[in-house]
């Protein structure tokens, strides 16, 4: 293991999280209407910090594979699209325009998946909880807009 490149991702990822910190749900976010079925709050740190070190696991394998560029690239990509979400839907309060960065996201997490998959079998398989976690976020995003449409 490639623990300077590993860190490397973990660092990368770690921007990302950082923009959940800084735009939190809080109180405007407890006082929508939401499905029964939206997790509790104390799931998403641990399920974001799970699926951080996941896929950064899974660049660090693929990094090291002669013909990765566009694979990283699409990673690249995910993070990029993942550290936008939260200041678009917390921090705006837009949650079509968060819906349309989270239907990106989850493109560019298949992207991904595809591209780790080709190159590197289990690294393609790390992203797959990722994958499902976006696709619950998304039908959360969506049902939360629906529910709230003075937030569009």
């Amino acid at each position: 293991m490639d623990w300077i490149l590993f860190l490397t991702f973990v660092a990368a990822c770690g921007a990302a999280a950082a923009t959940g910190a800084m735009f939190k749900p809080g109180e405007w976010y407890e006082g929508l209407d939401k499905p029964v079925w939206t997790p509790p709050g104390f799931v998403f740190p641990l399920v974001w910090t799970t699926l951080y070190l996941l896929i950064a696991y899974a660049a660090m394998r693929v990094a090291q594979l002669p013909g990765s560029g566009q694979a990283l690239a699409f990673w690249a990509l995910q993070i990029a699209l993942n550290t936008l979400w939260s200041p678009v839907f917390f921090g705006l309060r837009r949650m079509r325009t968060a819906f349309i960065v989270l239907c990106a996201l989850w493109l560019a997490v298949a992207l991904t998946l595809v591209a780790f998959w080709t190159l590197d079998p289990v690294a393609g398989l790390l992203f797959a909880p990722y994958l499902l976690w976006v696709s619950i976020a998304g039908a959360l995003n969506l049902s939360v807009w629906q529910r709230n449409p003075q937030y569009a």
